[in-house]
């Protein structure tokens, strides 16, 4: 078969060198394959700290990249810029007549590929993209009114029929890897310093290897799943988030692997990686909920507002709530750049009907520290904790946090993990410590509002004026 000349396969979402499909797509068809990844400074500038996860993961992940496809032939050239200058400035440096990259469905990156495409378009180079990172993506599962589904269950129930007739194969790249071409001499990936961020712990392995490493543990949990998914304290979850965000693992192998197995495990997690596919349509659907409520009706709920929601705010972002399954779970999320699925529901459900401040706020501040963020699952589950999204909870279902804490960590397990300072407190109180009485707390020589905050609000009360705001905001 006859090949075209150079191409330039951009990485984005996308960091590993095996099941991708741009970079198969271009091996197979040009003779020569250049390798590419950049540093958009259009998203670095908007990050509110030099010591970012996100980009130390990237990174990492990025050596282990460049390693992998050097030992193929190729190498990685990384590029510190804004993408929309930098990916036609390369193309036309390494003479490549097709740009090739996998498809990304946030409104921004929508809009940066148009731009992108477009001006390789005067320059003669064609972009092409591909679906890699969902198995169905955009508007590929639909009503039969042919329209994009607004709740889950029948989205779910399509998707796993489109699924059973849908091959799943992984796109090849090694057996074409000769067609992979060095960068030019002297390339190599800056360090973080260069790109002007500093070096930060994390705790979780980057890379294909990290992937592939929890991928083989939670492999071998996965029957289990549906069981322990939902105890923070218990080692249930896959901790596969941040790798399926960067694809540093396939999602098609994971689908492939989970809907093969059956069982209520593995069709338990299944159902997680449709929730992701379920945002993920919804917000190239419906743009509209970066910044509104997907109900429009929820528009006008009327948040909280001013200097005493301010310092319940700062209250809940800092783990002084006086809640401590609350606490413990910010903790986390600062401490590691995780948060357990479960937590972020109860923290999101507690800001927003407890505390009574506007969703986006929280969404924000998981945006600015979650390892895994991504824009439309962060969105859709802080829209499904307010009430205010696609098949959301009803607004008048309301999470008490001390009886979540008590049903999904009994014995205190995890609170006590990240709130040292109630390690003496009694299991019967470690949920809702004010509850103690004097000579219980002398006993465990401790002092509320000393030793850790009381609370900052009272459920039932808070509860009462949450379900007066929400009927406030109906037609």
């Amino acid at each position: 078969m006859s090949r075209l000349p150079a191409a330039l396969v951009w990485f984005r979402r996308d960091l590993r060198d095996f099941d991708h499909a741009a970079l198969s797509h271009a091996l197979q068809a040009h003779q020569r394959v250049f390798c590419c990844f950049i540093f958009d400074t259009d998203i670095l500038a908007h990050l509110p700290s030099r010591q970012d996860r996100r980009v130390a993961f990237i990174h990492a992940s990025l050596l282990e990249l460049d390693e992998r496809l050097r030992a193929q032939g190729g190498g990685l050239i990384v590029r510190h810029g804004r993408a929309a200058d930098e990916i036609p400035r390369l193309a036309q440096e390494l003479k490549v007549v097709t740009v090739f990259a996998n498809q990304d469905y946030e409104p921004a990156a929508i809009a940066r590929d148009t731009a992108v495409a477009a001006t390789l378009k005067e320059l003669g180079i064609v972009f092409r993209s591909f679906k890699d990172q969902v198995i169905f993506e955009r508007r590929e599962v639909l009503t039969q009114s042919g329209k994009p589904f607004g709740v889950f269950t029948p989205y779910k129930n399509a998707w796993l029929k489109q699924l059973r007739t849908r091959d799943l194969a992984s796109w090849p790249v090694a057996g074409f890897a000769a067609h992979l071409a060095p960068p030019p001499e002297g390339t190599r990936i800056p360090t973080l310093e260069e790109i002007g961020f500093t070096k930060v712990e994390l705790r979780i392995a980057p890379g294909m290897r990290g992937g592939e490493a929890l991928w083989e543990d939670f492999a071998s949990r996965l029957n289990q799943y549906h069981a322990a998914r939902d105890f923070p304290a218990v080692k249930g979850v896959s901790y596969l988030s941040t790798h399926l965000r960067f694809g540093t693992v396939s999602i098609r192998e994971l689908a492939r692997i989970a809907h093969q197995r059956g069982g209520a495990g593995a069709e338990s997690w299944l159902t997680e990686l449709i929730w992701r596919e379920f945002y993920q349509q919804l917000l190239y659907n419906h743009p509209r909920v970066v910044e509104h409520a997907f109900k429009p009706d929820f528009d006008a709920v009327q948040w909280e507002d001013g200097p005493e929601a301010d310092a319940r705010f700062a209250a809940w972002c800092e783990a002084r709530t006086g809640y401590p399954l609350i606490d413990a779970a910010q903790r986390q999320l600062v401490q590691s750049g995780f948060m357990h699925n479960r937590l972020r529901m109860i923290s999101a459900s507690f800001l927003t009907k407890d505390l009574g401040i506007d969703w986006r706020r929280g969404e924000r501040f998981f945006a600015e520290w979650l390892l895994d963020f991504d824009l439309a699952s962060n969105n859709g589950g802080w829209q499904w904790a307010a009430s205010t999204g696609c098949d959301a909870q009803p607004w008048f279902r309301i999470f008490n946090p001390v009886t979540q804490s008590e049903r999904f960590d009994p014995q205190g397990k995890f609170i006590r993990r990240y709130l040292p300072e109630l390690a003496n407190i009694p299991d019967k109180f470690i949920h809702a410590p004010w509850k103690m009485k004097p000579a219980e707390q002398q006993a465990c020589a401790w002092v509320p509002g000393r030793d850790y905050p009381e609370p900052i609000v009272d459920h039932a009360a808070a509860r009462a004026e949450t379900l007066l705001r929400f009927k406030a905001a109906l037609p």
